[in-house]
């Protein structure tokens, strides 16, 4: 690990302002992913700025009645809290399906939107990576990809983002709330702040350098049976090959509503409306549940070893739609 010097900031903005004042710096909270890449030397800030201390850890009730969550919530605490294990199923579950109960005391909530991927390459500095090193290649492409994307990919990077939460987040149509290094507040839709690679794939997000999430808010919980389906190598501490969050509001064999987000099979939680849509006030069958798939993986391509991602999103989205209508 390279050294690096270290600061305590005792504000949002003193911390913003920090990291924007220097190009090689970052934020630290809980560390669980900045610091295996820093001992890999994947990533080298000369710079961290400890969030940790800053008054960001509080889940609060929200006048609509949705929930603000604290940037610096654990996430073992965000999937016991009691309002999130009632109204918000959907995010408890992803949470507790993802790392282990270790990490989950560790890792925050911003920290977990901002993940970097687990690409094996992007981990091997002896490998090319645009994502790491931009206009190096993509080893990935012609390499082992068994993990890799299979929508909104490009030739440049055919990474996944690992989260569990944010594909959560994203059904729920969260919010992140942040702070630039200039002291104003900027609200993201979660749609907009994940980035698709193109011909970029070192540029993540659409955040500024410095700009820091303070919290997450959800909307008032939505009607219909949540459900969260990883679909995984093993049982635990393993990320997903394919997972997906549903909302249908179903009653009598007749979806009124579907949302769905996927994870896996892109840069960002990927959620296509035409499924959607396709699925609102129709009857549930097997034809409706392939259609809707079938506009879920327009334009999906495999790259040899993660072909297979295809037909398991297939099949992932049929169970999954399948089980909410049972429980409706």
């Amino acid at each position: 690990m390279k050294s690096f010097t270290f600061e305590r900031p005792d504000s949002v903005v003193a911390a913003a302002k920090a990291v924007a004042d220097n190009t090689n710096a970052k934020f630290i909270a809980g560390g669980t992913n900045l610091l295996d890449l820093m001992k890999l030397e994947v990533e080298t800030p000369t710079h961290l700025v400890d969030v940790n201390r800053l008054s960001l850890a509080a889940i609060d009730d929200t006048p609509d009645g949705g929930l603000r969550i604290g940037a610096m919530v654990r996430n073992s605490d965000l999937a016991a809290d009691p309002r999130v294990r009632q109204h918000y199923g959907v995010l408890s579950r992803a949470l507790l399906s993802g790392a282990s109960g270790q990490l989950r005391n560790k890792a925050t909530t911003a920290g977990n939107l901002l993940q970097r991927t687990r690409c094996y390459y992007f981990y091997d500095t002896s490998k090319p990576c645009n994502k790491r090193e931009p206009g190096s290649g993509c080893a990935a492409l012609e390499g082992f990809n068994r993990i890799h994307a299979i929508l909104g990919a490009s030739q440049d990077c055919i990474a996944t983002h690992p989260s569990d939460m944010a594909v959560a987040m994203r059904v729920l149509d969260a919010t992140v709330e942040t702070v630039t290094p200039d002291g104003q507040t900027a609200s993201i839709p979660i749609a907009d702040l994940h980035r698709l690679p193109g011909n970029t794939p070192q540029i993540e997000t659409t955040l500024q350098h410095g700009q820091i999430i303070t919290a997450v808010t959800l909307p008032a919980p939505p009607k219909g049976v949540q459900i969260y389906r990883k679909v995984r190598d093993r049982a635990s501490y393993a990320f997903a090959l394919v997972s997906v969050a549903a909302i249908v509001d179903a009653s009598d064999g007749k979806i009124g509503s579907a949302r769905l987000a996927f994870g896996g099979v892109a840069h960002k939680p990927w959620r296509e409306p035409q499924a959607e849509a396709m699925l609102a006030g129709q009857t549930a069958n097997k034809a409706l549940f392939d259609h809707a798939a079938d506009a879920v993986l327009a334009g999906a391509k495999g790259y040899g070893e993660n072909n297979f991602k295809i037909p398991l999103v297939r099949r992932a989205l049929n169970a999954v739609l399948t089980a909410a209508i049972q429980s409706a």
